[in-house]
């Protein structure tokens, strides 16, 4: 009796053992306890720009732009010269020197640089919105550039970079900083079209009226 006894308890506490080593390495397989967001949204709503943790949605370039900090944008520009030149008829190295860059054209020029194939299929200018593109990520704005530099987390880094590059040979207008609620400004060459074709779409009634 007592060994029949023992033989069920030895099963039972066996069962409990396998059972529960099981469900431990379920739990490591599936990471069924992990107190952090998935990698990838499920559902990722178009538009909306993320940036850090906890999801913050970042303020538009032109709104940056409006606040940046050319001072601030010229200690970050260290980063660059390794691979960049900034001053007047430098010369290219690593990467092409970028005197003047704001408002050129994308992969053009520059000394005869020899731009990635997927840098010069974006055509365009070198605008505020396109230049901030790049510089979060340049391997999303142009698979297969040559750049190997990350890109810049930072909005407002961005931003003080880019005005500083503005006074480096450019000097052009920054944009105005959006009313609240207005979506973020195009990036590329239609986003300079864009406006040309609202003034003249706003100036045709106007033209009307005064041949009456």
């Amino acid at each position: 009796m007592d060994d029949r006894f023992n033989t069920i308890a030895g099963w039972a506490l066996f069962s409990g053992i396998v059972a529960f080593g099981l469900s431990s390495l379920s739990s490591h397989y599936f990471e069924a306890d992990k107190n952090h967001p998935p990698h990838k949204m499920g559902y990722e709503i178009e538009g909306v720009v993320k940036s850090g943790e906890g999801g913050k949605t970042e303020e538009p370039i032109e709104a940056l732009l409006a606040k940046a900090d050319p001072a601030k944008g010229e200690g970050i520009s260290k980063k660059c010269t390794s691979c960049h030149t900034f001053n007047q008829g430098g010369a290219n190295g690593i990467g092409p020197n970028l005197y003047g860059v704001v408002g050129d054209h994308i992969a053009e020029g520059r000394g005869g640089f020899a731009f990635s194939d997927g840098l010069k299929s974006k055509g365009g200018t070198w605008d505020f919105a396109s230049l901030n593109q790049w510089l979060h990520n340049p391997k999303a704005f142009a698979p297969g550039t040559k750049m190997t530099f990350a890109g810049l987390s930072s909005a407002e880094d961005r931003a003080n970079l880019i005005a500083w590059l503005n006074t480096q040979g450019s000097n052009l207008p920054l944009p105005a900083a959006p009313a609240a609620g207005a979506a973020p400004a195009a990036a590329g060459k239609d986003a300079a079209a864009k406006p040309a074709e609202g003034t003249a779409a706003a100036a045709a009634p106007a033209a009307e009226a005064a041949k009456k």
